[in-house]
């Protein structure tokens, strides 16, 4: 998150509950992206790693178009609709990197859930936040 986002637009918008606070996304992330890595080198070093590692390549770029969306563009409804398609993805990343790891595929369990609390914050945030 940028800093003018969040002193500005960010903090005039009415927050859905269970909103963390903004200090507490930093670490998660910090986390969740090692968990991520270690995920992928685990799939990455066994055979038939080609399309789990797609699978991964593309739900990361999916996941980098959630912020500029949200916070640069304000599109709300477009950064929910980035927050469903992450969901799906991570959850077949997950199953893909389980099937070649189980230690892979299981560490990308926090990552999923993560991003069905984000969908639902995102959500939260649409339907609080209209136009």
């Amino acid at each position: 998150m940028t800093q003018a986002a969040l002193r500005g637009w960010y903090q005039s918008l009415a927050a859905p509950p269970g909103t963390p606070p903004g200090w507490a996304f930093a670490p998660v992330w910090t986390l969740l992206y090692v968990l991520m890595g270690t995920a992928a080198w685990l799939v990455w070093r066994g055979a038939d790693h080609r399309r789990p590692l797609l699978l991964w390549g593309w739900q990361l770029l999916v996941n980098a178009a959630w912020n500029p969306l949200f916070f640069g563009l304000h599109a709300i409804g477009a950064a929910l609709a980035v927050s469903v398609l992450l969901v799906m993805l991570v959850g077949l990343t997950a199953v893909s990197f389980a099937r070649r790891s189980r230690a892979g595929g299981l560490l990308l369990f926090p990552y999923l859930l993560w991003t069905c609390y984000a969908a639902y914050l995102t959500a939260g945030f649409w339907s609080l936040n209209p136009g």
